[in-house]
């Protein structure tokens, strides 16, 4: 048995010794890249140790398009980072989450943007491939990104394995390491304001059917009690809040009130912030928005501003 793992050892140590630097080369090469849409750019961040903040905004797009850090940190004079993650549930923002805190300092404040479905999980890992320069022999990505319909256990573990089929990635990584890294950045310390029109995107929706339940994950909402413990043991103050929604969005979803009251409970609980912006004016503009659930640049701009200066006089907030 001994001759055997021996001769398995001798047979991956070349192999490995081979496809490692190409891994890496690949995978350094791709997360340079702008795409999906500025993701590799805040996970860089992270991974470089530059991401430090006093104020670190969580959450969904609905995050990194409605919470403009520059205006927080001109208001409050605090350094601020948003890590919203497009298209992600709570438990892939926990994981963004712990690998900030692994290679940054804690923050201060994180402020958690909730949203209606953040603790609704759904089969397919959302653009799976901005995952790809980091998963290798990464327990946390493995951990939380394995139970979706994306990856398997070998794309962690051996390298170049989870990039077999991957051509557009191969092309792109390729085009970089012969043409040289594009400069421009699409993000501000990972907010990207969308300067877009209202769509009719809603419409057409309700067009098919009148209404929509979110189904709620039960290890979702345990997770984030979890993290709201976690974050009361590191002495890191939590905030909550709920950014604008225009109001035709938030009829359509049938068990909003359940979802909301969830994190309103927990507010309560662990005697939390929660600023609920769902009955604000700006809910019933349509004009500062570009579909039912995301802020245009202008409605982000006026958000903003008006939440950093109900931060401004939040007691829990150390100027």
């Amino acid at each position: 048995m001994k001759r055997f793992i021996l001769k398995v050892f001798c047979f991956l140590l070349p192999l490995i010794a081979v496809t490692y630097p190409l891994d890496c080369c690949i995978s350094y090469y791709l997360n340079k890249s702008t795409g999906y849409p500025g993701e590799f750019e805040v996970m860089n961040d992270i991974y470089n140790s530059k991401a430090n903040c006093d104020i670190a905004i969580y959450g969904s797009s609905r995050a990194w398009v409605h919470i403009d850090p520059k205006i927080i940190r001109d208001s409050l004079s605090l350094s601020v980072y948003n890590f919203g993650n497009d298209g992600h549930s709570f438990d892939l923002q926990y994981l963004r989450h712990l690998e900030f805190l692994k290679h940054n300092n804690k923050p201060k404040t994180i402020i958690l943007s909730t949203d209606i479905f953040s603790l609704q999980k759904t089969d397919g890992l959302y653009e799976a491939d901005q995952y790809l320069p980091y998963m290798l022999w990464n327990k946390n990505i493995k951990k939380y990104t394995s139970s979706y319909i994306s990856y398997n256990s070998w794309d962690y573990c051996i390298p170049l394995v989870r990039y077999i089929g991957k051509t557009i990635v191969l092309k792109k990584s390729l085009n970089y390491f012969m043409n040289g890294i594009p400069e421009n950045q699409l993000r501000y310390k990972g907010f990207l304001a969308m300067d877009r029109e209202w769509s009719a995107d809603f419409e057409r929706l309700k067009a098919k059917q009148k209404s929509y339940k979110v189904q709620l994950n039960k290890n979702y909402k345990n997770l984030l009690e979890v993290f709201i413990k976690e974050c009361k043991g590191m002495e890191i103050n939590l905030i909550f809040v709920y950014t604008p929604e225009y109001i035709e969005g938030q009829k359509f979803i049938s068990n909003r009130k359940e979802v909301v009251g969830i994190y309103k409970e927990f507010s309560k609980r662990y005697n939390l912030s929660f600023y609920d912006y769902s009955n604000d004016e700006i809910c019933y503009d349509k004009t500062l928005f570009y579909n039912a659930t995301h802020l245009n640049s202008k409605g982000a701009d006026i958000f903003t501003k008006k939440f950093a200066s109900a931060l401004k006089t939040d007691k829990s907030i150390k100027l």
